[in-house]
């Protein structure tokens, strides 16, 4: 029938959410972190984890957010984690073609890339072109026929999920 009972009204999933990753009083995160690192303590040194019912007074300070920079805090190297390195970022930042001079020459110019993740979830760019761009991608179908006047700016993401399944999402600017 899908009926329930609550007998505290919750008024956002926070305390829950807060409940189910820090258990009695133990507050240390349940994740992994990298060993003494001077530059991450540096940079974390003021991150503090603040949930609605400590209001102001704060949290015990020995629970200082990390900060991981360029890769996973933990090992995702493992062929579970392969949707991981399936993500695809193409930054069209400019593609253009049109008609100029007298003889209707064609000039095309473009500026694409593509960005990856690695093993250990460490994300880098490199340079592509539109031929790389997925079939699915939208906004330059007539790049190369006759030169029809395009110009185009887009982000287009694609991806694996763990099944296997196709995914992406395209913002046009």
């Amino acid at each position: 029938m899908g009926a329930s009972y609550e007998t505290e009204r919750h008024p956002s999933n926070v305390g829950r959410i807060f409940e189910a990753l820090f258990h009695d009083k133990d507050y240390s995160p349940r994740q992994s972190f990298p060993g003494d690192d001077v530059a991450v303590q540096a940079k974390s040194k003021y991150a503090l984890w603040r949930p609605p019912e400590t209001g102001t007074e704060g949290i015990p300070a020995d629970f200082v957010l990390r900060l991981v920079q360029d890769r996973a805090d933990i090992d995702i190297s493992g062929p579970e984690f392969n949707f991981v390195r399936s993500i695809r970022v193409f930054d069209v930042r400019y593609a253009r073609q049109r008609e100029s001079g007298r003889d209707g020459d064609c000039n095309r110019s473009a500026v694409v890339v593509l960005g990856t993740y690695g093993t250990q979830g460490d994300f880098s760019w490199q340079r592509s072109s539109t031929a790389v761009l997925p079939s699915v991608h939208v906004g330059l179908e007539r790049w190369g026929q006759h030169c029809p006047s395009i110009y185009h700016r887009s982000v287009f993401v694609d991806w694996r999920d763990y099944e296997g399944n196709y995914g992406f999402e395209q913002v046009n600017y």
